[in-house]
Formats: C-alpha cells, sequence, structure tokens
C-alpha cells in the first residue's frame, strides 16, 4: 500500500500541477525530482529511527500518518492551486511562485513519512541477519508490485472517472486505514487516539474536495479526463476550449456560426489557394492531425461545404465536448480516437490538404516533427496536396520555427511561412508541388462577387503575414529531435526579457 499511495501522489500531484503550471518536460522533472529527494530522506531517516526503536507501534503510527498527511496535504495542493490559477489568469508571478513552493511543503511531508516504511519494515522483519537479503527483497518486490497499481489505477482508472482530488483521498485513506489497521493489533489504545484524525479528514476532505478545480467566472463546463485537465468557458456569443493550463484557446464555436476574428484556425483555409489557379480544383479531403474541438473542419466546411475530413485526436472526451459544445456533430466531418503518427498510418488517403495543430508550445510531441513522420505525412497526400502547420513563437525568436522549416524542407519542395497577426504562431504550408506564394493573389482576383465574405478575409490575411522562408541548420529525426531543449530556451528567454506579464492571456 506504500509503493502503491507514492506513485499514486506522484501521479495526482502531476495532474493537479497541470490545471496551473502545464504538463511540460520542466514540471515533470521538478514533480519526479521533488518525489525522489523526499524518498531519500525518508529512507535515511527511516533506517535511523528503526534502529534506535524497532517498535511495531511506532512503525503503523507512521504509516496511519503518512495515509493522513497524503489526504490533508494534496487536498490543501488543490486549494493552493486555485489560488495560482486566479494567479495565473491576472499574470501575478509572486503568487504563481508562492503556490509553487507551497506545493513542494506539501509533497515533503507524506514523501518523506512514505519512504520512512521500508526500511523500518525491513528492520521489524528481520530476526536473522542470514535472511535480511531475501525478506529485503520480498518487501522491496512488494512495495514495487504496489507502485505498478499506483501506476495504473489513477492514470487509467481512478481520475478519468473520479477526478484527481477524490483519487487523493481514496488512495491516502486507504494507507491511513492500513495503518489504522496495524496499530489495532500492536495498540489497541492507540489506535483508537489516533482514529480521530477522521474526524479531520472527513470536513477536510468536504471542504476542499468540493466546487470547480480551477474556477473562472465564465466557465460553463470542465472535467478531467485521461489525457487532459479540460474547461469550456463562455465570451459573449462564443464556447472557448481550454486544456490544462488554459494559457490558449484551442477552439472556438460561436452560436451564430460568425467569426469573432480571422484566426490561426481560419488561416489555414487559405492553403489550397496556393496552388496555380489553371486547372484549380476545391479540396475534396481533408485529414487533421489536432481535431480539438473541430474549429478548423468548420472553417474549411464553411468555404468548401463539399470537402470530407478525418479528424485525428488523442482524446476521446476532447471529441464528446466538441460534439456537445463545438457542433462537431457534422457528418462530413470523422472523428479518429488516437495518437496523431500512428493514426496517420491507418487512414486511407490521399488527402487534398493535412493540417497539423498538435504543436501548442510548450507542448510539441516531437514524434510530430521528424523528418520521417513528413515522409509519412507526404505518403498520404495527393499530388497536388498541401501541409499546413500552426507552430508557435515568440517575439525575436524563430528558431522554432526555422528548425521546422529545415526539417520539411527535406521533404517537400516549397515551404511558405506566414505569420498569423495579433498572435504568436507562424502557420507552415509545405506544398507536395512546387509553388508560388503569388497564387494566393491570382485566387484573390478571381473570386466572384457572390463569395462568402470569409474567403477574401483569409487570403488577404495570409498576404499581410507573409514573412521570408528561413530555415536553421537543425533538422529533427526521429533519432534527434531537441524540440523540448529550445522551446524550454525559447520560453524561459521570453519571460527573463520581456516578464511575465508578456505572456498571453485567454481573457478578452
Amino acid at each position: 500500500m506504500a509503493g502503491l499511495s507514492t506513485l499514486a501522489i506522484e501521479f495526482t500531484v502531476s495532474r493537479m500541477l497541470q490545471t496551473v503550471y502545464g504538463t511540460s518536460n520542466l514540471v515533470w522533472a521538478n514533480v519526479i525530482g521533488l518525489v525522489l529527494f523526499f524518498l531519500t530522506v525518508g529512507y535515511f531517516l527511516g533506517g535511523r529511527i528503526a534502529d534506535k526503536n524497532p517498535d511495531e507501534t511506532l512503525f503503523y503510527k507512521t504509516v496511519s500518518l503518512a495515509g493522513f498527511s497524503a489526504v490533508f496535504f494534496l487536498l490543501l495542493t488543490s486549494t493552493l492551486l486555485k489560488s495560482a490559477a486566479g494567479a495565473f489568469a491576472s499574470l501575478n508571478a509572486g503568487v504563481l511562485v508562492g503556490s509553487f513552493l507551497g506545493v513542494i511543503f506539501a509533497l515533503a511531508v507524506p514523501i518523506t513519512l512514505l519512504g520512512m516504511l521500508s526500511p523500518f519494515a525491513i528492520r521489524l522483519a528481520v530476526d536473522d541477519v542470514a535472511q535480511s537479503g531475501r525478506i529485503s527483497g520480498q518487501i522491496y518486490a512488494l512495495s514495487t508490485m504496489g507502485s505498478l497499481f499506483g501506476t495504473w489505477l489513477p492514470v487509467l482508472l481512478v481520475i478519468p472517472l473520479a477526478g484527481s482530488r477524490l483519487a487523493a483521498i481514496l488512495f491516502g485513506s486507504l494507507l491511513f486505514l492500513v495503518g489504522l489497521g496495524g496499530l489495532w493489533r500492536s495498540n489497541p489504545a492507540q489506535s483508537k487516539l489516533l482514529s480521530i484524525l477522521l474526524l479531520v479528514l472527513l470536513p477536510a476532505g468536504w471542504f476542499w474536495g468540493s466546487g470547480p478545480i480551477k474556477p473562472r467566472p465564465d466557465m460553463i463546463f470542465e472535467a478531467e479526463s485521461a489525457y487532459n485537465f479540460i474547461q469550456v468557458v463562455r465570451q459573449d456569443n462564443c464556447n472557448y476550449l481550454l486544456l490544462n493550463e488554459g494559457v490558449a484557446f484551442h477552439s472556438f464555436y460561436c452560436d451564430d456560426g460568425s467569426l469573432p476574428a480571422i484566426s490561426v484556425w481560419s488561416s489555414m483555409a487559405a492553403a489550397p489557394y496556393l496552388n496555380q489557379t489553371e486547372g484549380w480544383q476545391p479540396p475534396e479531403k481533408m485529414l487533421v492531425i489536432g481535431l480539438a474541438g473541430g474549429t478548423i473542419p468548420q472553417q474549411f466546411l464553411r468555404i468548401f461545404p463539399n470537402l470530407l475530413v478525418d479528424g485525428i485526436e488523442p482524446d476521446p472526451e476532447i471529441i464528446a465536448v466538441g460534439e456537445q459544445f463545438f457542433a462537431v456533430a457534422d457528418e462530413r466531418i470523422r472523428p479518429i480516437v488516437g495518437d496523431g503518427r500512428y493514426m496517420l498510418n491507418q487512414v486511407s488517403g490521399p488527402y487534398d490538404v493535412i493540417t497539423i495543430d498538435a504543436y501548442r508550445v510548450p507542448y510539441i510531441p516531437w514524434h510530430l516533427t521528424t523528418t520521417e513522420f513528413f515522409n509519412e505525412v507526404q505518403a498520404q497526400l495527393s499530388p497536388a496536396g498541401i501541409v499546413s502547420i500552426n507552430v508557435g513563437r515568440v517575439p525575436n525568436d524563430r528558431r522554432l520555427v526555422e528548425a521546422m522549416t529545415a526539417t520539411l524542407l527535406t521533404v517537400f519542395p516549397t515551404v511558405h511561412t506566414v505569420d498569423v497577426p495579433g498572435s504568436l504562431n507562424t502557420i507552415l504550408f509545405a506544398t507536395n508541388a512546387p509553388t508560388e506564394f503569388d497564387a494566393v493573389q491570382a485566387h484573390l482576383n478571381l473570386l466572384p462577387a457572390d463569395t462568402d465574405p470569409l474567403i477574401p478575409a483569409v487570403l488577404t490575411t495570409v498576404q499581410s503575414g507573409f514573412q521570408p522562408t528561413i530555415s536553421s541548420d537543425t533538422i529533427f529525426t526521429d533519432n534527434r529531435a531537441p524540440v523540448e531543449t529550445i522551446v524550454d530556451s525559447l520560453v524561459l528567454n521570453y519571460i527573463f526579457q520581456s516578464g511575465v506579464q508578456a505572456l498571453p492571456s485567454t481573457n478578452q
């Protein structure tokens, strides 16, 4: 149970942090590193205390306190992160740092106590030094077996079904009850005394475990899936999708089908107009990698109503949210649940357009950035097919865009670069046949008078954001793709130079 609780706490804390600080490598490195550090402290203290006082009652009291502290401090963490969420929305760096330090404190107590248990248990179990190797091996085997269940149960079952706060209550309470049972066997009087802590856990669980995880005045939905923390907010007459830390909108849908503004998603619809006007045909089939709430297909379908769209999305809960709040339930859109690269090789092309909107700094799946991946993309394209990719950047630092460009040019003959006005996004259009950007103006000149106004708006916006295509010396491959290194440096340099107030905000 201690092994189970240790890993369950690690995954539960990481899920709690995901709602504010995201799931970048920096966050994971801090969570794993802190868990290992506090376990180290616990191993040291547990061994020394067990040698000085090898008492079974003390051992079970430690088990019970480890379980109690797991519940108490993880629920306290959820409260700290609520204040951190408000600080993130207002870009209050002091509160954000303070909340993170509070999370460190919350981890320190239960993980240190959990680390004390294995050396303590070994000391109690060993009567004969000749059997110490066998007994310590059995105890660590049991602990590791528990850790396996602590890895699978919260991630695959408890958190998606019941949420991270209930996971904290469940796994900590189980350990507390195990310790209480052992204490009842060794010292019934002290077990009765310790059971009073239940009177603390019950109101704490109700107080800290109730209400929304990350409250916002404009929120109309929130949920925890196996992959993401999902929120839907409503501003004016539009719904917006937020994921995890909620730095940026991932999809939108307005009640009357209107557009709040020309955006990254609508700008991608310019892709077919990069082909020459002579013999031009509207696209018939399209693949979207990163379907989210279905905004990209809806922009394309407004312009090309006969288009058939396959949309790949790894999180089925997001697809359900898209159907409920973003009108994805369209017979022309076929949602496909699965990893983008794996499902790319399972679908049936050829596609006239493939859009990739799975890059959202700092969350860039490296396996969707490599030369080998783009070779697989090209294999699914029609001869005149075009790939459009949304790549994040920061002002005065285009290293990620230029590395992506260099990688695309190892597969495609032409890459066009467009900065979306008013955003930190660049769209890279890679064409399966050589093209010239002048084709956009040629299509503008030929638009009939009754054209949907979205088309000239998109083409004009794309023209205004046109940038020279520049590639770097960095090419991402399956063997070496230093995406995280570039992104970490890019984001941190931007914050240090411009301050946390320069970060984008979802508040209109």
